[in-house]
């Protein structure tokens, strides 16, 4: 509360004259100073409006601390939803690329015969030439044969070897079928291998023919005995892991069956000194 204060105006007292015969000294007049008394001062109270104040600020403080609170814990919450969803994609895309890499080692695990052409050393000073060929192509006898790893089905096996620039091997002589029986029994990881040539009758029943539609001749002929026994088998195929001195190894079998095969090409000669001296063919 304000100060309190209290005023006393001046004040003069007189005194009365009368008629005396001692003479007096002049009359007295007595005055008081100004008087002034003040209460002690009390503490100054805050007004109630100024408590209210102060407890709405608390309030609103504690709101906004609130308030950024559950905005943090909300973007906390959407940055780990997002971190799980980028995580799944990641994965998903990670299983993808597994996927199509081991798709990829399966084609290039059957597709291994195409490489790039490289030129092949000289066979032997003798004859003084040498054959371009391919990685996994073998010359012999001025063709180059290919002795497939994988198994195909007739058909398949041709189309493969045209891939290459070949065919199914066409055999013409005893000298040719005696070379692709020893090259076959050293390929032949297990007894039971067979290779694909390229012979048929599918076209018209006992009426074989070899891919380039020449007739097989029955002087050159490679049957095992008791072959062909036309049991639904259209196709043929040249096996035998034992050696064989009459040469006989050829078996019909069904199309269908999935087998190795021989590939065979023509392929220029490279002349280094002089012309090559055609092989000869010695019937038995």
């Amino acid at each position: 509360m304000p100060e309190a204060e209290v005023l006393y105006s001046d004040i003069k007292f007189k005194k009365a004259r009368g008629k005396t015969d001692v003479a007096t000294p002049s009359t007295d007049e007595h005055t008081y100073s100004e008087v002034k008394t003040s209460k002690a001062q009390r503490p100054a109270e805050q007004p109630a409006s100024n408590r209210r104040s102060g407890v709405t600020s608390e309030r609103v403080a504690l709101l906004v601390l609130s308030v950024l609170l559950a905005a943090a814990v909300t973007a906390l919450g959407v940055t780990l939803y997002e971190n799980t969803q980028t995580k799944k994609s990641l994965q998903k895309s990670l299983q993808k690329l597994q996927d199509e890499a081991k798709n990829l080692t399966e084609i290039l695990s059957k597709t291994k015969a195409y490489k790039v052409e490289q030129p092949c050393q000289p066979p032997s000073v003798r004859e003084q030439t040498c054959p371009r060929c391919e990685d996994g192509w073998e010359p012999h006898g001025g063709k180059l044969y290919f002795f497939s790893s994988f198994t195909l089905s007739w058909n398949e096996s041709r189309r493969q070897c045209k891939s290459m620039r070949g065919d199914l091997v066409v055999i013409n002589s005893r000298e040719e079928q005696r070379f692709l029986q020893t090259t076959v029994r050293e390929k032949m990881d297990k007894a039971e291998n067979e290779f694909w040539i390229g012979l048929t009758d599918s076209k018209k029943e006992g009426e074989w023919l070899w891919v380039d539609d020449t007739r097989l001749n029955a002087s050159l002929t490679f049957w095992r005995e008791g072959e062909p026994n036309n049991w639904n088998e259209n196709c043929v195929t040249m096996w035998e892991k034992d050696e064989v001195t009459n040469l006989k190894t050829w078996f019909d079998q069904s199309c269908k069956s999935s087998k190795k095969s021989i590939c065979e090409k023509t392929e220029s000669w490279i002349r280094l000194s002089s012309s090559p001296q055609p092989l000869s063919q010695t019937e038995a």
